[in-house]
């Protein structure tokens, strides 16, 4: 999930701390990284962009991965859709300002879904940065009900929308809306390039 990167428009939280502009323009090279960590021919990448027309018509996304919106509502209105309306088989969605996601939590991801319904991976903060679904069944409309996004029961409460699915964890990683964020994952976007060469 992707965000037009215009100064204001995304990372506002960063925003208020290292200014709009510098926000956006992390935001920006973070995704290109994270594109770069996670493209492999095991599975297909697709942009799931915000808003929606701009995100069609930007050049700042590569041209070779596909895109698909959005959409309006909350995040979780946002991912249930994008749940309900990919191609059949198991799908990951992945927040895009995680410096530490590599092809091996993607590849845990999905191997994490043969013997469970879904999958989750923490985040330090209570939330999460990876949610996929097996989808070998419909998909409940209570997926996502009543989460208070962007706090520390964001997992919790998803995990409780749940009910009665197999949930596997993945590692617990960092997600950046912060400069305290930022200035704690740099040490690990810096591994992860260093481990790539």
């Amino acid at each position: 999930m992707v965000k037009e990167p215009r100064p204001g428009r995304v990372k506002s939280r960063l925003g208020r701390d290292i200014g709009m502009v510098a926000a956006a323009w992390w935001f920006r090279h973070q995704v290109k990284r994270l594109l770069r960590a996670v493209e492999d021919p095991r599975w297909q990448v697709v942009l799931a962009v915000s808003p929606d027309n701009a995100g069609f018509q930007s050049r700042v996304w590569p041209s070779h991965l596909a895109r698909v919106p959005q959409g309006q509502g909350d995040l979780g209105d946002r991912m249930g859709r994008l749940l309900r309306g990919m191609p059949p088989g198991p799908v990951c969605i992945i927040g895009a300002d995680i410096p530490g996601v590599s092809r091996r939590h993607i590849a845990k991801a999905f191997a994490s879904l043969g013997p469970n319904d879904a999958v989750l991976g923490p985040a330090h903060d209570g939330g999460y940065w990876l949610v996929g679904l097996k989808r070998s069944r419909g998909i409940s409309t209570a997926l996502f009900q009543d989460v208070r996004w962007s706090t520390e029961h964001a997992l919790e409460d998803t995990v409780a929308t749940l009910r009665g699915a197999r949930i596997g964890l993945l590692d617990t990683l960092r997600d950046v809306d912060t400069v305290s964020d930022l200035r704690s994952a740099a040490p690990h976007s810096a591994c992860a390039r260093r481990r790539g060469r």
